[in-house]
């Protein structure tokens, strides 16, 4: 079965040497102010992990947590600020193809068909989210994965609005950056599909190290499946709902289940 995508963005091949070493470093210089640098933090975190005197089964990674756990209205103000320092990789992007003249919607980030997307980037959530419990589960139990705390706010009335607005934050930030723009920038390096799709993959996986071996090797699926959708379809949009989605019901979820049910951690 042939798997290379039959559609999506197919930007022209970048031939001049100079421009070429120019896109280089852009994608360096963005990453490395996003989530690249978040891959070597999770990096430096993991080797924690491996090295402390505990088993890896035994420690707790948290996903979202308090900054003020004590001071609910700074905690509040912090992490809206957070969350509006997350999404400035994405500003830059959008402004770096702007200087091509091209923008946002050249990776499908826009609102056209709208609900068609919605549903779609749901029914990709589904699907990815069930399989990412059962193999969190399993890495879990297996003790390569540490307990994932998906969520530690306080619990205040702006809990939920704050864990959805993370959550989007998350989904924008990673999928724009990752499937977007990283896809997009390799094609007109010349990247054939497949090496461009590892390399984005495997970027995803990094800065998910800090949860252990599985959540590294479980956002490394979600990279491979997320990307070669993105190729196909050419668009982020379902993918930002996806993904937005998905931690709705991580960050929601585990604050409602927390201490009642014995596979989450207290």
């Amino acid at each position: 079965m042939n798997l290379a995508p039959a559609a999506g963005p197919r930007p022209g091949v970048v031939t001049d040497a100079r421009a070429r070493r120019l896109l280089v470093w852009e994608v360096v210089a963005v990453f490395a102010v996003s989530l690249g640098m978040s891959g070597v933090r999770a990096l430096v975190r993991f080797l924690g992990i491996l090295t402390a005197p505990v088993a890896i089964n035994a420690q707790t990674s948290t996903v979202l947590g308090s900054y003020a756990p004590d001071r609910p209205w700074l905690d509040l103000a912090l992490q809206l600020v957070s969350i509006a320092s997350g999404l400035a990789p994405v500003l830059l992007v959008g402004y770096l193809l702007a200087r091509d003249g091209r923008s946002l919607r050249t990776l499908g980030f826009d609102g056209h068909r709208l609900g068609r997307n919605v549903l779609a980037g749901l029914g990709l959530a589904a699907v990815i989210g069930g399989c990412g419990l059962l193999l969190y589960l399993g890495a879990r139990a297996s003790g390569l994965n540490t307990n994932v705390a998906a969520s530690t706010l306080p619990d205040t009335w702006w809990a939920v609005p704050v864990s959805v607005l993370a959550a989007a934050q998350n989904g924008i930030l990673e999928e724009v950056l990752v499937a977007g723009y990283l896809l997009h920038r390799l094609s007109q390096l010349g990247f054939r599909w497949w090496p461009a799709l590892l390399v984005s993959a495997l970027l995803r996986g990094s800065y998910h190290l800090y949860q252990g071996v599985g959540g590294f090797v479980g956002n490394v699926a979600m990279g491979l499946v997320f990307g070669w959708v993105y190729q196909r379809w050419g668009r982020t949009t379902p993918l930002v709902v996806a993904h937005t989605a998905i931690d709705v019901v991580a960050f929601v979820g585990y604050a409602a289940l927390v201490g009642k049910v014995s596979w989450l951690p207290g």
